[in-house]
């Protein structure tokens, strides 16, 4: 067959994304917090972009300080023939003042009491605390807490210990976990990397168990739970032995089994089993870094009378605007004006992306509020099922669209503050026919468990059958799955015997 070269013409249609379809998408996805840091960036390198607010608020500025000058000038020329020049000189390198005028003015001041009063003043150091000043402590004026690490670290140099098992101490503490637990690597392996005994760093690790908080340093919850019950006293026989062959037990609240084993008393395993309660299995959480989520919701729904107002939240937001000065630089060249173009668009692009994401999330808040007009008005036992292609098929858009809409985005409603999925609820029949969102099912499940006695707990089977008398029929697995989501122990677990 032979090869030949040729041209052809052929025409074909493609969708292809532009770069500023690809920001406004991008625009559309984004939380609110990501949202005013993009802008802030985009302000920083596009000069033609400016803040409405920044910029009243450098004209408030300037009309302060344009009156602060009349101040000083009416000032000046009040004081009239008081005037006082002051010149400087240098003699033998020590800077004279010469000070020429009424001399009378100068003489006013007590300079031998000024001076007295300052060199026997109080130092203005930070721990200066003048009468009647209410100030923060040292320790109030850290930037964030201590880490469980750097808490330990400071009591392991506290200690008198040999620098060799100091150096031992900071690899086992670099190896003790969040909860407070020296799990891995093993104290065997520890001590072969490094090179020691391992009865070292077998004294080095019960050292560290002896620190605050206490159960630090524990291999095992059964090894946390007797550092504890030592360090409070209560190392008798029966506690230990509790703590070492009755844990499942223990968690299950089985202490029958726990008496008829150690042959001891029903009283007596009770009061054992209230002291083992009170210990803490997770000794290094209060020293977790974990910081607060704030959350800005990015729309307001408001009632006003039987009427709902869908408020969008500008508030944080900088108001953009292009900058006149340099739209006015356009004609005075040729490489100013391509500059200019160019940064035009990009700023206008920009600010329309932003107007037309802030629509679009209005535009999927009407839309949940016309589907979940009962939860607005009743709460969230009113919630009813809703998927993405029913608000999407209501604005005219995609899933996909919907879907970047309502990720890490908020809406302040008079039942709370909740994300946009949260509307977004797979159904649960019922047998009267209507159908109920799975997010009503579980609150439902969390008021009976919050209303059932404490002593004789509802087991999974029991909310089943509570359920089915409301109308929700459901599966015990179903019921379990949800109670685990809530993060609600079991039956056994949740009882109390004392």
């Amino acid at each position: 067959m032979g090869m030949e070269m040729r041209q052809e013409l052929k025409l074909s249609q493609q969708l292809v994304m532009t770069p500023q379809l690809q920001q406004a998408i991008r625009l559309l996805q984004l939380s609110r917090m990501e949202l005013a840091e993009l802008v802030h960036e985009e302000m920083l390198e596009n000069p033609l972009m400016d803040d409405e607010m920044d910029l009243d608020s450098e004209r408030s500025r300037e009309r302060e300080e344009m009156g602060g000058e009349n101040d000083i000038r009416q000032q000046t020329e009040a004081a009239g023939n008081t005037e006082t020049a002051i010149e400087g000189s240098m003699v033998d390198g020590v800077a004279q003042t010469e000070i020429s005028g009424d001399a009378s003015a100068v003489n006013e001041i007590d300079w031998e009491n000024y001076l007295d009063s300052y060199s026997s003043g109080p130092s203005a150091g930070p721990s200066f605390r003048g009468d009647g000043e209410e100030m923060p402590s040292l320790e109030q004026t850290l930037t964030k807490p201590p880490s469980l690490h750097d808490h330990l670290a400071w009591q392991l140099k506290m200690t008198n210990l040999p620098p060799e098992q100091l150096e031992i101490g900071m690899t086992i503490l670099g190896n003790i976990d969040a909860d407070g637990y020296f799990k891995d690597p093993p104290l065997t392996e520890l001590a072969a990397d490094l090179g020691v005994p391992e009865e070292l760093c077998e004294i080095v690790l019960e050292k560290i168990q002896t620190f605050d908080p206490t159960g630090i340093g524990a291999r095992s919850l059964a090894e946390c739970m007797m550092i504890q019950c030592i360090a409070v006293g209560q190392d008798d026989d029966l506690a230990i032995k509790m703590i070492k062959s009755h844990l499942g037990n223990l968690e299950k609240k089985n202490y029958q089994a726990i008496a008829r084993d150690l042959k001891q008393p029903l009283e007596e395993i009770y009061e054992a089993a209230k002291v083992i309660m009170e210990f803490d299995p997770r000794p290094g959480r209060q020293y977790s870094s974990d910081d607060p989520h704030y959350v800005t919701p990015d729309v307001y729904i408001h009632k006003v009378g039987d009427k709902y107002f869908v408020v969008p939240n500008d508030d944080g937001l900088p108001k953009l605007k292009i900058s006149g000065f340099y739209k006015n630089a356009i004609g005075s060249g040729a490489a100013s004006k391509d500059y200019v173009q160019d940064k035009l668009r990009s700023a206008q692009w920009l600010i329309r992306s932003i107007q037309q994401r802030q629509r679009t999330i209005i535009k999927v808040a009407e839309s949940i509020l016309k589907f979940q007009r009962e939860f607005f008005d009743k709460g969230i036992a009113h919630l009813k099922p809703l998927i993405l292609r029913d608000v999407a098929e209501d604005i005219g858009m995609h899933e996909s669209t919907v879907s970047r809409v309502t990720t890490s985005k908020y809406v302040h409603t008079p039942q709370g503050i909740f994300e946009l999925k949260f509307f977004f609820n797979s159904g649960i029949s019922r047998t009267n026919g209507e159908d109920l969102a799975s997010q009503a099912v579980k609150s439902k499940i969390k008021e009976l468990v919050t209303a059932e006695d404490v002593k004789r707990p509802h087991s999974d089977q029991k909310i089943v059958e509570l359920l089915k008398k409301t109308g929700i029929d459901i599966a015990r697995r179903t019921v379990a799955k949800y109670r685990e989501q809530l993060g609600i122990l079991s039956s056994s677990k949740r009882k109390q015997v004392f």
